[in-house]
C-alpha cells in the first residue's frame, strides 16, 4: 500500500462511526423509553394502591352504615309500641280505680266505664287508630266494611243499613273492617 492510500479516508470507517453513533443513540432512546415505562409503571402502581385503599375504606363505610341501619331498625321494631303503651296506661289506671270501688252504684260504674272508653278512644286516635263507623244510608265501601248480610230496606241499594261492629284503621290501613248489613236492590 502506498502513502497516498493511507491518507485517504476509509469509507468503511465513516460508516462504522455512523453505525456506532446510531447504535448509541438507539440505546439511549431505549433507555429513555425504559425509564419512562418504569416511571409510568410506578405511577400506575401508586394509583392502583390508592384506589384499592379507597375501595376498602368505602366498603368498610358501607358495611358500617348497613350495620347502623340494621341496629336502628331493630330498635324501632323493639320500641315501636312504646308510645302506644304509654297512651294506654291511663286507661289501665282508670279500670283499676273502678275495680277498687266496693260499693259503687250501677250509675257510677256506667259513668266510669264511659269515661274509660273515652280515654281509650282518645289513646287510639293519638296513635292513628281511627274508628270506621259508617252512618246508615252511606254507600257501602268494601275496602273498609264487610257486608254480613243483605236486607230489604227503604234505603238505596248497596248502602249501609246498620253497623253490627265498628271497624278500625291504622294509618289509613284497615286493621279490622266494620261489619255491616247492606240494603238489597229493589
Amino acid at each position: 500500500m502506498s502513502e497516498n492510500d493511507s491518507k485517504q479516508p476509509n469509507p468503511n470507517a465513516a460508516a462504522d462511526l455512523n453505525t456506532g453513533e446510531a447504535a448509541s443513540a438507539q440505546f439511549m432512546d431505549e433507555a429513555d423509553a425504559l425509564s419512562r415505562a418504569q416511571a409510568d409503571l410506578a405511577l400506575l402502581q401508586a394509583k392502583s394502591a390508592d384506589l384499592a385503599d379507597q375501595f376498602l375504606r368505602a366498603k368498610a363505610e358501607a358495611d358500617n352504615a348497613r350495620r347502623r341501619a340494621e341496629e336502628e331498625i331493630s330498635k324501632a321494631r323493639k320500641f315501636a309500641v312504646e308510645s302506644f303503651a304509654e297512651s294506654l296506661l291511663p286507661v289501665v289506671d282508670s279500670l283499676e280505680a273502678g275495680l277498687l270501688l266496693k260499693d259503687a252504684t250501677a250509675e257510677q260504674i256506667r259513668e266510669g266505664a264511659q269515661a274509660t272508653l273515652r280515654q281509650l278512644l282518645a289513646a287510639l286516635e293519638r296513635n292513628k287508630v281511627l274508628v270506621v263507623n259508617p252512618a246508615a244510608g252511606s254507600k257501602f265501601d268494601p275496602h273498609q266494611q264487610q257486608a254480613i248480610s243483605v236486607v230489604s230496606s227503604e234505603l238505596d241499594a248497596n248502602t249501609v243499613v246498620t253497623v253490627l261492629q265498628r271497624g278500625y284503621l291504622i294509618a289509613d290501613r284497615v286493621l279490622r273492617p266494620a261489619l255491616v248489613t247492606v240494603a238489597a236492590s229493589k
